[in-house]
């Protein structure tokens, strides 16, 4: 009996005791408390131009303290809640994620393939608008291939924004480019946790929902494509004096890196983990770096500076050490969201959709799209916030027996794109740190706050237009058969 209390007591204090709810002054959407004071934070540090990683750090830490003034429970429980939501699964996925793409684009970075692609737009003409659509395609591939919007945007952010920038792109145009790649992989990639996601809460295949929704990627795809060309031209001309410089220092030899780069997407296509295929794309680098005669120290370099302090730098070094505040970020974001959970404000959401349809299934679908894309808003994460709202989905769905593979569609169409939009989102403040990154090593690259690119992400808005008209006009509408075969409505009674 008393080891058995001793388990429990080690149990609570390693924070694995489940707490199950939690009361707050005001009622449930005062649990809200935290999340709303983080974006409106946010918002104010953004459009003031003083937002950095670590005050928005604070701006978390501070929104869960006041929250826990409005909580009626015990603290106790309160922080106890606040543990188990950044102990999921999902938060730790992102930050590896993050950190084995950041080293792998770093390390492509020191091989010169920045050098390389920019004296591939000088040779070929291959510049501003052209460039930006280029930077959407390669982008998507890469996202659709590895599974991981997050990691694109940091691979892309360190390789295609520097070399896009010299060779004449608008850099809000192109950055948003950028996170629109993204977007499209992170919702159609096999691989992508999303997808996985959408497709298991909804009890369905993933092969099937993936080739159910290529239409709905599609149709998004082509116009952000030919808005990316036609308006992704135009930068500033002013940094003549650094392009007229490179154009007589950069040359071909860095395109050698993009053998690793080849590497990684043919492993995730193939099948494999995420991890393994940046793992072998790392490994590959290296060598590829060491044979071109790079020095070593462009990979990891420790030494003790003047002042005797111990320094650690390199690709690897600073492909990880970019991330860290972000990585603090998103644990305390999915702290703050399983608050919503365990306050029992999702239980009210989803009661307050279900007496709106009153059993029409266009209500229904406008109600899926619409409980997605509220629960994105305080939810900044775009895994975290599709486990959310899964099981709203589900219930909606099946009251109106709505294909599992439409419900998943509806799930992450919105989820994929919210997550790459909203200036105080997990993808688009990812980006605005990655390119922090690389304006300290490239002295002329503008840094783009999170409130210009918004607008522009092509991909995210058209995404979201067309699952609107899809909801509304019931294209692509099927329903679950006898068996769980897609019916259309005309066969469905």
């Amino acid at each position: 009996m008393a080891h058995h209390e001793n388990n429990e007591v080690i149990d609570e204090a390693l924070g694995e005791k489940s707490i199950q709810r939690l009361e707050f002054r005001g009622g449930v959407f005062a649990a809200t408390i935290p999340l709303v004071f983080f974006i409106v934070w946010a918002i104010t540090l953004s459009v003031t131009e003083l937002v950095t990683e670590e005050s928005l750090v604070l701006g978390m830490v501070i929104g869960v303290a006041l929250g826990l003034f409005f909580c009626k429970s015990k603290w106790a429980d309160y922080a106890q809640s606040l543990i188990s939501g950044m102990a999921q699964p999902v938060g730790v996925v992102a930050v590896i994620a993050w950190f084995w793409a950041g080293m792998f684009a770093k390390l492509l970075s020191a091989g010169g393939l920045v050098d390389g692609l920019i004296w591939v737009g000088f040779q070929t003409g291959l510049e501003g608008g052209a460039f930006v659509g280029i930077t959407f395609l390669l982008s998507a591939l890469f996202a659709t291939a590895v599974g991981t919007g997050y990691g694109t945007v940091a691979t892309f952010g360190i390789l295609m924004y520097p070399a896009g920038v010299i060779l004449g792109a608008d850099p809000v145009i192109l950055l948003a480019a950028i996170l629109s790649g993204a977007v499209f992989g992170d919702n159609l990639a096999p691989v992508s946790d999303t997808t996985i996601v959408s497709a298991t809460t909804q009890e369905a295949d993933v092969p099937g929902v993936v080739r159910s929704r290529f239409k709905y990627s599609i149709a998004a795809a082509i116009p952000a494509l030919l808005l990316f060309i036609i308006f992704g031209g135009g930068g500033d001309e002013g940094s003549r004096e650094v392009i007229t410089q490179l154009q007589n220092q950069v040359s071909p030899n860095g395109l050698l890196m993009l053998a690793p780069f080849a590497l990684v997407l043919y492993l995730a296509l193939s099948g494999h983990h995420l991890l393994t295929s940046l793992s072998w794309g790392i490994v590959v680098s290296i060598v590829f770096i060491i044979l071109t005669g790079t020095s070593l120290t462009e990979v990891i370099h420790i030494y003790q500076n003047d002042a005797g302090d111990a320094v650690i730098e390199g690709a690897l070094m600073s492909g990880i050490g970019g991330y860290f505040n972000m990585a603090i970020l998103i644990l305390f974001i999915l702290a703050a969201a399983h608050l919503l959970e365990v306050a029992g404000t999702m239980e009210v959401i989803k009661n307050f959709f279900l007496r709106m349809i009153k059993n029409v299934v266009r209500r229904a679908e406008l109600s899926m799209f619409g409980i997605v894309a509220f629960l994105n808003i305080f939810i900044t994460i775009n895994t975290a916030a599709e486990i959310a709202a899964a099981p709203f989905v589900r219930k909606l769905g099946k009251e109106m027996k709505i294909h599992p593979y439409r419900r998943a569609n509806f799930l992450d169409t919105v989820t994929s794109s919210l997550g790459y939009i909203f200036p105080w989102s997990g993808g688009v403040l990812l980006a605005w740190a990655t390119i922090q990154g690389a304006a300290e090593e490239y002295e002329f690259l503008p840094v783009i706050s999170p409130t210009e690119v918004f607008p522009f992400v092509f991909q995210g808005w058209g995404l979201l237009i067309v699952m609107f008209i899809a909801a509304w006009t019931g294209w692509g509408l099927r329903y679950s058969g006898k068996n769980g075969e897609e019916v259309k409505p005309k066969d469905h009674k």
